[in-house]
């Protein structure tokens, strides 16, 4: 029986030590996999364009130039995107959180009036929408046509971020918290912004970090509803100096050359300076994030 015994922990343990090699690689190749891409565009941001272009540049930059950065940079309607883009952002994220946290509560309470008709009310635009020249009429008829509101509006309110945070309440929240608050003579109100919001703290975060990247990296609704250059978002303002630097290619062939090292160094500076308040932004939500997308998924 011992020899027996034995021999099964050795298997047992040889048996977990294959487990986690192998989980540990498969690991290893898909942060590889994820990362890379970010890090090539990083490199060859700040490499030399024929370095690129050549096919050289693939583990670290090669001729380092920073002349990427100094083309955008120096244009006028990148800091007026970038000062669009943050007004948008901070004004949806503001509302979004606004419209979402109270609405996620009243939908995580059960004796709300018509909660069965709300929900359904709420989940019928997930898989159904009316396409974009209703879309585009709607805005029309409201005035909002080359208006910030154009903007901002429309991303007020995702219905799975709403879900998420009545998830959160119904899981997060204990009901004999809410009865003693009742007990103690606390009104609707004074419960919601006392006792709620500051346990609500993580999935706040979440939402806001949710809201903050899908405005920040949005252009869609610029480009349809928007002709006034001075409200473009960063994003467009990036696509418009990227197109203009793929249309003017045209002489001679030195010429034509010299343009589309242009465009390409172009292409992956514009990256970074789109992601990167994002990418700064993240850190301060951090410890919030994996608690409030845990408790917050969706589950019965």
């Amino acid at each position: 029986m011992s020899a027996n015994n034995t021999n099964i922990d050795r298997l047992d343990r040889n048996g977990s030590v294959f487990y986690y090699a192998l989980t540990g690689a498969i690991l290893i190749l898909l942060a590889f996999i994820v990362i890379y891409p970010l890090y090539f565009i990083i490199i060859a941001s700040i490499s030399d364009p024929d370095a690129v272009l050549a096919g050289r540049v693939y583990l670290y930059p090669e001729k380092i130039t920073l002349s990427g950065f100094s083309k955008i940079l120096n244009v006028s309607s990148v800091w007026k995107g970038y000062l669009n883009t943050i007004i948008y952002t901070v004004l949806t994220v503001i509302i979004s959180l606004l419209v979402t946290i109270t609405a996620g509560w009243s939908l995580s309470r059960k004796n709300l009036p018509f909660r069965k008709f709300f929900m359904v009310y709420f989940i019928i635009p997930m898989f159904f929408g009316g396409g974009l020249i209703p879309f585009y009429n709607v805005m029309s008829g409201l005035h909002l046509i080359n208006t910030i509101w154009a903007i901002i509006i429309p991303a007020v309110l995702s219905v799975w971020n709403l879900f998420m945070t009545k998830t959160f309440f119904e899981s997060s929240i204990p009901n004999s918290l809410i009865e003693a608050a009742k007990i103690d003579g606390a009104g609707h109100f004074r419960t919601f912004l006392v006792i709620v919001i500051p346990l609500a703290k993580p999935i706040i975060a979440v939402m806001a970090l949710y809201y903050a990247i899908g405005q920040w990296n949005s252009y869609f609704n610029a480009m349809i509803f928007l002709q006034n250059e001075k409200l473009y978002p960063l994003q467009l303002v990036l696509k418009e100096i990227l197109l203009a630097a793929e249309s003017t290619m045209g002489g001679s062939g030195e010429t034509i050359l010299e343009q589309y090292r242009l465009a390409t160094q172009i292409k992956y500076v514009s990256v970074i300076v789109s992601s990167l308040p994002v990418l700064m932004l993240y850190p301060f939500v951090q410890k919030y994030f994996e608690q409030g997308i845990m408790i917050g998924s969706l589950k019965e």
